[in-house]
């Protein structure tokens, strides 16, 4: 199977007032959690928004899909983190380093 990568926003942080406009985000909590059938793992982290610039979308009409984007488009390399969380779940199934018990307490 596959790997399957799934993007979560799990949190915003707002400016409750800025400028003219409310609840403005500056901050997107974010996992990208992958599963290849058997293992899961995932990544969490944060990504800074830049303030908007032009067209305002109040926050009850934002969707995640919109603030994915906005995170890819600021420094959250998609590709990167997917490869990441890929490289944890092939390093589960065949783990590059296991510790053995001492042979003299077997």
């Amino acid at each position: 199977m596959a790997n399957v990568y799934t993007w979560t926003v799990t949190a915003m942080n707002c400016y409750p007032q800025k400028d003219d406009n409310t609840n403005v985000v500056f901050t997107v909590h974010w996992t990208c959690a992958g599963t290849d059938g058997t293992y899961s793992n995932s990544v969490y982290n944060t990504c800074n928004i830049p303030l908007a610039q032009g067209t305002f979308t109040p926050y009850a009409d934002l969707t995640q899909e919109q603030v994915l984007g906005w995170c890819w488009a600021n420094d959250v390399n998609k590709d990167a983190t997917e490869e990441a969380v890929g490289t944890q779940l092939a390093n589960l199934a065949n783990p590059p380093v296991v510790t053995q018990s001492l042979p003299w307490t077997v």
